[in-house]
C-alpha cells in the first residue's frame, strides 16, 4: 500500500483549515482568503502547466482549545481504546462555517495540529477576495517539521498510509466485522429516509468493498459529527483505534436517527419540518451546498419575521400564512419561488398598522402656510376646516380636495405645506399620460413584471397608512383603452366609501385607504370625468395678479435665487417698481414660474459683475441695486406691453374687461363701425363661437329697441338696418378670444355707434346679456378689476350678481379708487356708460321692458 504514495513530496506547503477536518478520501471547499496562503495559491494558479490535480498541498487543521493532545497519543498507542471524547466546552464552542476558511496570516505552527491529510487539488477557482480551492484527501500525515513560515508555510512531514489488516488478527477481525454491520444498519435507515437511490448504491458499493480504514474515514465524513471528534479519527493512525471510535459514533449517530423517527411519530407537524429541515441542512452541508439552503432558511426566517411584525390585516395575514407554506416547500431554483417571495415582501413592506401622529395645532398650522404661500385665503381657509373638524372628531375620513387652477401657481406646494402642516408624510403621484388601468390597480401576478399599481407602491414608499397623496394632473388621465380605463379604476381610490376596501389586483386582499388625505390637481375641470369630479371637492386657485407676484417674488423668489446663484441676500437689491416691471414686461402667465426664470437671470448678471469686482479687488465698488435701466440692458427689450385705455373716445368704441386662458386679467378693445350696405354684420379678431353668437344677440337686441334708443324715428320703420352692414373688430387680432363675458360692451358699442353717445375711455365693463336684455353674472372677476385698475380705469359697470365677488376678492385699496356700478339688466349698463344721459325716447321704457320679463 506504500506504493500509491511514494509521489508525495517530503516537503509540502501547508494551508491550515479551520472547523472541518479533512479525512483520506474525503473532500472540501476551502475559502482562501490570507495574504499568506493566496500568494501560495497564486502561485499554483499561474503554473506553466497549469494542471491543478498535480499540485499536492497539505492540510492542517488548528488545534482547539478544548482538545487533549496527550490522551489522543495515547488512545493511538494503545491496542483497545473504547470510545471517549475529551471536552471541557459544549459541542457548539467552535463555530460552523458554511465554506471553509482559512487562517489568518498571524497563525503560528504552534497552533497547529501535529496530524493532517496530503491532498491533491481538484478544482481552483479566482474569486474577488482570493480563490475557492476543492481538495481531495489522499493520505493521513505528520508534520515533523517546519522548514518555512513566510511567505506561505512549509513543513517536513511523513506519510503514514493505513497498515495491513492481517487475516490471523481475530480481534481486527471482529472489528472490520462490526464496523460494516454497523455501516450496513445505517445504509437501512438511510433508505427509511428516502436518499436519492444512486446515493444509496453507491454507499453499499463501499461498505463492501473497501478496505477497513479508508470505509472508516468515507463513514465519519458521512455522518454529523464535531469537530474534536474528527481530529479523533484523523489521529487514530492505528486501525483497531480507529474503528473503535468510528463504530461508538456511527452507533450514536444511528440511535439520533431512531429517536428521531420517533419524534415523526409524536411531535406536531411544525416540529417535524423544522428537525427535518435541521437534518436536510446537514447533509447539504456535507454536499457543499450548504450555502444555497441556508440562504433559503434566512429568506424565509426573515420573511416569517417581518410578516409577523407587519401587522397585517386578517385578510393580508391568511393570503402570507398561505404563501409562506408554499415558499418553504418550494427549492431557490425554481421559477415560482422569486415570485412568491417578492410577493410576501410587499405584503410585509405595506405599512398596513404604522402610520404618523397628526398635529391639531390649528395656530402653527396657519402660521405655517402663511409662511409658505402669499395670498390664497379660501385654500387655507379649507385646510384649517379640516385639520379644526379633525381636531374635534378625529376619526374623519380623508376628503378628496381638487386644486383646480392654472400651471405654476403652486398647486403642489399647497399639497407639501398641507402635508407639513398635519405632520404628515407627503409623496406626489403623477397621473399626467397614465392609458392603463393596471397602472392604478396593479398587475396580476400571473404577468411577468407584475408590479402593484402607483397607489400600494406610493404606501410603501412612505412607510405610513395615513400620508398627503397627491394626484398631480388628474385632468389629464387617459380614458377608455385596450387597458383599461385608469379613470374608472381611480373612483374607488377617490370614494370615501369605498376605499377603506381597495382591491389592488396584485397584492389581492382589501387594502384600507381611508386614511389618506387625497388632494388632486387639475388645470381644467372639463376633461375630467363626470363620476371622477363627483367624488372631489373642487378648491380653485386663482392666477396670481401682478401686486401678488411682487410680494411672492419679494418674499420667496428672489431670496432662493440668490442662494441658489452663490451670493448674499444683501448683494442684490430688486425694488417693488422693478419687480413690477418683470412681472408685466417679461411676464405673461398665471403662475410665478416665468417670474422666477426671469429673476434668475437678472442674479446671473448681477454674479457676473459680484465675481468680476471680487477678482479685480474692487467690492466696494459693486452696486447691488437694480434700475429700471439696467433690466432692459439684462433682459432686453420688453416682451409685453401694458395694456391701457384708449384716451381718444370714439363713438362705437368700448372698453371690455377680458381673463385669459393663463388666469391674469387684461383689458379688450371692442370697436364697432357702419357702411352702407345690406344688414349685414361681419365679425373680425379671431373670435370664438361663443363671443361671436354674443354680438348676434346684442345686435338683435339694439334692433328691437332702436325707437326707445332713439335710433330710428318710429316703432314700425325697418330699412334702418337693412340699408347698412356691421362690422365688429377686436384688436389683436392675432390672439384668440372667446368665452360669455361681452355681451354687455358689444351692446353698449352698437348703441354708441347709432347713437353717436361716447363712452368715456376711463369707463369698462364686462357681463353677458341675454336675448331680453338681462344681464348675466360671469367669472375672473378678481383678475379682471385687478387689471382695469393698473390700467387706469376709474369705472366699471359689472352684473349685481357679481357684486359678492368684488367684495370678497378684491383687494381694498383697488377697491377704493374704483367706482363700481352693478346692472340687473341692459339698460343699467346703458345709463352707467354713458354716464346718466337720458338714452330713451318715449315713456318709461324701461318699465316696459321689466314687463315684458
Amino acid at each position: 500500500m506504500n506504493d500509491p504514495f511514494t509521489d508525495i513530496p517530503k516537503v509540502l506547503p501547508i494551508v491550515p483549515i479551520r472547523n472541518k477536518v479533512l479525512l483520506p478520501g474525503g473532500a472540501l471547499r476551502l475559502q482562501i482568503v490570507s495574504r499568506n496562503t493566496v500568494q501560495l495559491i497564486q502561485k499554483i494558479y499561474r503554473s506553466a502547466e497549469n494542471k491543478e490535480s498535480k499540485y499536492i498541498i497539505g492540510c492542517v487543521p488548528i488545534q482547539p482549545p478544548s482538545y487533549n493532545k496527550s490522551e489522543s497519543k495515547e488512545t493511538n498507542n494503545s491496542s483497545t481504546v473504547p470510545f471517549t471524547l475529551t471536552r471541557n466546552v459544549n459541542r457548539n464552542s467552535t463555530p460552523k462555517k458554511t465554506i471553509e476558511e482559512t487562517f489568518n496570516q498571524a497563525t503560528q505552527p504552534s497552533d497547529l495540529h501535529e496530524i493532517g491529510c496530503a491532498a491533491k487539488i481538484v478544482k481552483l477557482e479566482r474569486t474577488v477576495n482570493g480563490f475557492t480551492v476543492v481538495v481531495e484527501g489522499v493520505v493521513r500525515i505528520r508534520v515533523n517539521r517546519y522548514v518555512l513560515e513566510k511567505p506561505y508555510l512549509e513543513a517536513e512531514v511523513a506519510v503514514l498510509p493505513d497498515p495491513f489488516v492481517p487475516k490471523d488478527d481475530r480481534e481486527l477481525q471482529e472489528l472490520v466485522i462490526s464496523l460494516k454491520s454497523t455501516g450496513r444498519e445505517l445504509l437501512v435507515i438511510l433508505q427509511n429516509l428516502k436518499l436519492p437511490t444512486p446515493v444509496l448504491a453507491q454507499l453499499q458499493k463501499v461498505i463492501e468493498n473497501v478496505s477497513a480504514g479508508a470505509l472508516v474515514d468515507l463513514l465519519i465524513s458521512t455522518i454529523e459529527s464535531t469537530y474534536e471528534e474528527r481530529l479523533q479519527i484523523l489521529d487514530a493512525h492505528d486501525l483497531k483505534s480507529r474503528m473503535s471510535i468510528a463504530i461508538g459514533l456511527l452507533a450514536k449517530q444511528i440511535n439520533m436517527f431512531k429517536v428521531s423517527q420517533k419524534i415523526h411519530s409524536t411531535v406536531s407537524k411544525k416540529h417535524r419540518e423544522f428537525y427535518l429541515r435541521q437534518q436536510l441542512n446537514a447533509i447539504k452541508e456535507e454536499l457543499g451546498e450548504r450555502d444555497d439552503s441556508s440562504n433559503e432558511d434566512d429568506d424565509v426566517t426573515d420573511l416569517t419575521k417581518r410578516i409577523k411584525e407587519a401587522g397585517l390585516s386578517p385578510e393580508a395575514d391568511k393570503a402570507a400564512q398561505r404563501e409562506l407554506k408554499r415558499l418553504k416547500r418550494m427549492h431557490s431554483t425554481q421559477a415560482e419561488y422569486q415570485v412568491v417571495r417578492t410577493y410576501l415582501e410587499w405584503l410585509s413592506e405595506i405599512p398596513w398598522s404604522k402610520s404618523t401622529t397628526d398635529i391639531y395645532d390649528i395656530n402653527k398650522s396657519r402660521q405655517q402656510l402663511e409662511d409658505d404661500h402669499y395670498s390664497l385665503e379660501s385654500v387655507k381657509k379649507r385646510v384649517l376646516e379640516y385639520l379644526a373638524v379633525l381636531k374635534l372628531k378625529e376619526d374623519l375620513k380623508g376628503p378628496i380636495l381638487c386644486l383646480l387652477g392654472p400651471p405654476g401657481v403652486g398647486k403642489t406646494s399647497l399639497g407639501k405645506s398641507i402635508a407639513s402642516a398635519l405632520g404628515r408624510k407627503f409623496h406626489r403621484i403623477s397621473l399626467g399620460g397614465i392609458r392603463d388601468e393596471a397602472e392604478i390597480r396593479g398587475h396580476r401576478r400571473t404577468y411577468i413584471g407584475a408590479m402593484p399599481g402607483l397607489i400600494a407602491q406610493g404606501l410603501r414608499r412612505v412607510g405610513v397608512n395615513n400620508p398627503v397623496f397627491l394626484l398631480d394632473e388628474i385632468d389629464k388621465v387617459g380614458h377608455l383603452s385596450n387597458h383599461g380605463d385608469p379613470s374608472a379604476a381611480l373612483l374607488e381610490v377617490l370614494d370615501p366609501e369605498q376605499n377603506n376596501t381597495f382591491n389592488d389586483h396584485y397584492l389581492n386582499v382589501p387594502l384600507d385607504l381611508s386614511k389618506i388625505l387625497f388632494i388632486a390637481t387639475a388645470n381644467h375641470v372639463d376633461t375630467i370625468p363626470a363620476p371622477l369630479l363627483d367624488r372631489m371637492e373642487l378648491i380653485t386657485v386663482p392666477g396670481y395678479t401682478f401686486d401678488e407676484k411682487v410680494n411672492i417674488a419679494q418674499r420667496h423668489l428672489l431670496p432662493k435665487q440668490i442662494t441658489n446663484h452663490g451670493l448674499s441676500l444683501g448683494d442684490i437689491k430688486l425694488s417693488d417698481e422693478v419687480l413690477l416691471k418683470i412681472a408685466s414686461g417679461y411676464t405673461r402667465e398665471a403662475g410665478v414660474r416665468n417670474l422666477e426664470r426671469e429673476i434668475a437671470s437678472v442674479c446671473r448678471a448681477k454674479a457676473v459683475e459680484y465675481a468680476n469686482a471680487k477678482d479685480k479687488g474692487e467690492l466696494d465698488s459693486y452696486n447691488g441695486e437694480i434700475t429700471m435701466e439696467e433690466i432692459e440692458n439684462i433682459l432686453g427689450v420688453t416682451k409685453f406691453d401694458n395694456e391701457v385705455a384708449e384716451r381718444i373716445a370714439k363713438p362705437g368704441v368700448v372698453t371690455g374687461l377680458a381673463w385669459t386662458a393663463s388666469g391674469s386679467g387684461g383689458i379688450l378693445f371692442i370697436e364697432a363701425t357702419q357702411m352702407a350696405g345690406k344688414g349685414n354684420l361681419q365679425l373680425t379678431g379671431r373670435l370664438g363661437e361663443v363671443i361671436k353668437e354674443s354680438a348676434k344677440i346684442a345686435l338683435s337686441w339694439v334692433r328691437e329697441h332702436a325707437f326707445h334708443l332713439g335710433i330710428t324715428t318710429s316703432k314700425t320703420e325697418s330699412t334702418f338696418f337693412f340699408e347698412r352692414d356691421v362690422h365688429i373688430h377686436f384688436p389683436a387680432g392675432a390672439v384668440g378670444k372667446d368665452g360669455p363675458s361681452a355681451g354687455i360692451a358689444l351692446t353698449t358699442a352698437l348703441v354708441s355707434l347709432f347713437t353717436h353717445r361716447i363712452v368715456p375711455p376711463t369707463t369698462a365693463m364686462t357681463g353677458e346679456i341675454t336675448l331680453r336684455g338681462q344681464v348675466l353674472p360671469v367669472g375672473g372677476i378678481k383678475e379682471k378689476i385687478i387689471s382695469a385698475h393698473r390700467a387706469g380705469i376709474k369705472k366699471v359697470i359689472l352684473p349685481t350678481r357679481n357684486r359678492k365677488d368684488v367684495e370678497g376678492d378684491v383687494p381694498v385699496n383697488v377697491k377704493n379708487e374704483i367706482n363700481f356700478v352693478y346692472a340687473n339688466n341692459i339698460f343699467d349698463v346703458l345709463q352707467g356708460s354713458f354716464e346718466g344721459e337720458k338714452i330713451w325716447t318715449g315713456s318709461a321704457p324701461v318699465v316696459e321692458f321689466e314687463s315684458r320679463l
